[in-house]
C-alpha cells in the first residue's frame, strides 16, 4: 500500500526507548507508562532494591 504511514502493528521498534536510571538496560515505551513515561526507573524489584539509597551510608 503506497503511501500508508508506517505505524506500530507489533513491532516495538518504532515505539520509544531509553535506559533505566539503575541498571541501564534498555526499556521500551508501555502504554501502561504514558502517564508517567519520565519517572519509571526500574525493571523489575530487584533493580529497586539494588538501588543506591539516599542518606543510607
Amino acid at each position: 500500500m503506497p503511501g500508508k504511514q508506517q505505524s506500530f502493528k507489533g513491532n516495538k521498534s518504532y515505539l520509544p526507548s531509553k535506559p533505566y536510571t539503575v541498571c541501564g538496560n534498555e526499556m521500551t515505551w508501555r502504554k501502561s507508562w504514558a502517564k508517567n513515561w519520565d519517572d519509571v526507573k526500574y525493571c523489575s524489584d530487584a533493580c529497586r532494591k539494588a538501588a543506591p539509597r539516599k542518606g543510607n551510608q
